[in-house]
């Protein structure tokens, strides 16, 4: 391998960096609008964006010129904009976990409120301490 090389395999880390911020920015859109479907096939992405990135930097560290390369400035420069790029992936996932903890206690919320609703005399919690509606009535026979 060559410097030409390493260089071509940080542009690489690079563009893996841009496309995870963008699908963490997409991500936060569908969660927003609450399609499933589109939540999925983004985290899928995301995976699969994750695994190239862990190779490319598994490439990289194994490369035998990184340690002269270490005190190159462009190189420097190179690793700071990644480090820049990969906070913002941080603090979007960030974002993006505290949306979807939301959206997972409205939706609990609201499965309570329609328990309540549906059986308010027979509401009743399991083993859990999860709300539960009794169903008593019509099926015994005395």
């Amino acid at each position: 391998m060559t410097d030409i090389d390493l260089n071509s395999l940080l542009d690489q880390q690079k563009e893996h960096l841009n496309v995870l911020l963008s699908l963490l920015r997409q991500e936060i859109s569908a969660l927003s609008a609450r399609q499933p479907d589109e939540i999925e096939q983004l985290g899928q992405k995301k995976i699969a964006c994750l695994e190239a990135l862990q190779q490319l930097d598994q490439r990289i560290a194994n490369h035998p010129q990184l340690t002269a390369l270490r005190e190159n400035p462009t190189f420097q420069q190179s690793v700071a904009e990644m480090d820049a790029v990969l906070a913002d992936c941080k603090q979007q996932n960030e974002v993006n976990r505290l949306a979807f903890e939301q959206s997972q206690l409205n939706l609990q919320h609201f499965k309570n409120e329609l328990l309540q609703l549906h059986g308010k005399s027979g509401l009743t919690y399991d083993r859990k301490g999860k709300p539960a509606v009794e169903h008593k009535g019509k099926g015994f026979k005395a």
